[in-house]
């Protein structure tokens, strides 16, 4: 056995006969964990089908063509993410037996998605909920709305003789995307201190939660992972400052004034506030698990000196 598998295989505290049991049991066993596994995966297929669905079910505006392409790209989507979650080991989905990783992330895009239709919501059917929203939104994208910054950029995008109401739009949506995404970060290094995620324990099936990672090719498994945290950590870092320089220079392609289409101002200011966070979230994950094998490792050697010396 390599030196790679072996530290991945302790990095989650499992041999390589017990991996590949966790991984492929028997029939028997594998069709009651698969039943086990059934309602939960079910229920996280019914919550993203709630939230590709909420606009279309919120937004009165919505168009009988928008709502036939968002139920079938929430069914795909739902479909996915069942068969992902009742697996024994999944295909794409990373952390998927490390909560509250996944939670926290279809948490902040939900938290997201909803607050950006209410508002927009209230742009044809005003109501005190749609105003607090609003309010709340105004506030933030003000406080988040300095040179430089993010939010600024993703106004400054947008052309010139622009709608003042569809700018002030955008930039509230920019604003409490952004804020949610931070928020979200926030909480879960927050959790990394406190709980000592994934826990402290030390217990990580590498197989499992890295499915697209295989520890077993290339250099130290180590130094892999942190290369890769490295990595997801200066892109999710840089996104939100390169997306709207990379659609200013691009207007002939991408014509910003979509913006002022409701659906689309609220997914794109999502993806646009998730997909960094969930790199930087990603980037921190790989290096605690990097750190989590290193330690093993340190603890394995301490082991076999004691052992040499007895």
């Amino acid at each position: 056995m390599s030196n790679e598998r072996q530290a991945a295989l302790a990095g989650g505290d499992v041999s390589e006969t017990r991996g590949r049991q966790r991984i492929g049991p028997d029939r028997t066993e594998g069709r009651q964990s698969m039943i086990s596994r059934l309602p939960g995966a079910v229920v996280r297929a019914m919550i993203v089908v709630l939230l590709i669905s909420t606009p279309s079910l919120l937004l009165a505006d919505t168009s009988p063509d928008t709502r036939l392409v968002t139920a079938l790209i929430a069914f795909v989507a739902a479909v996915f993410t069942a068969i992902e979650y009742n697996a024994a080991a999944p295909s794409l989905i990373a952390f998927r037996d490390a909560p509250p990783f996944n939670r926290m992330r279809i948490g902040s895009l939900f938290a997201t998605v909803f607050a950006l239709t209410v508002i927009m919501r209230g742009q044809s059917d005003p109501s005190t909920i749609t105003r607090l929203f609003e309010a709340i939104g105004g506030d933030l994208a003000r406080a988040m709305d300095f040179p430089y910054s993010p939010v600024r950029l993703v106004v400054l995008m947008m052309p010139q003789g622009t709608d003042p109401a569809v700018l002030a739009t955008v930039r509230i949506a920019a604003g409490l995307s952004y804020f949610v995404s931070i928020l979200t970060l926030g909480a879960f290094v927050l959790l990394l201190r406190l709980r000592g995620w994934p826990g402290r324990a030390g217990h990580f099936n590498v197989w499992v939660n890295l499915p697209v990672f295989d520890p077993t090719a290339g250099d130290d498994v180590v130094d892999r992972l942190r290369h890769n945290a490295q990595v997801n950590l200066i892109v999710g870092f840089l996104l939100p400052f390169m997306i709207p320089a990379i659609v200013e220079m691009a207007t002939i392609l991408v014509d910003p004034q979509r913006l002022a289409d409701p659906h689309t101002l609220i997914w794109t200011m999502t993806a646009w506030a998730f997909l960094p966070a969930s790199l930087l979230m990603r980037g921190i994950a790989l290096n605690r698990v990097a750190d989590m094998i290193h330690a093993q490792r340190r603890r394995a050697h301490a082991d076999e000196g004691d052992l040499a010396h007895a």
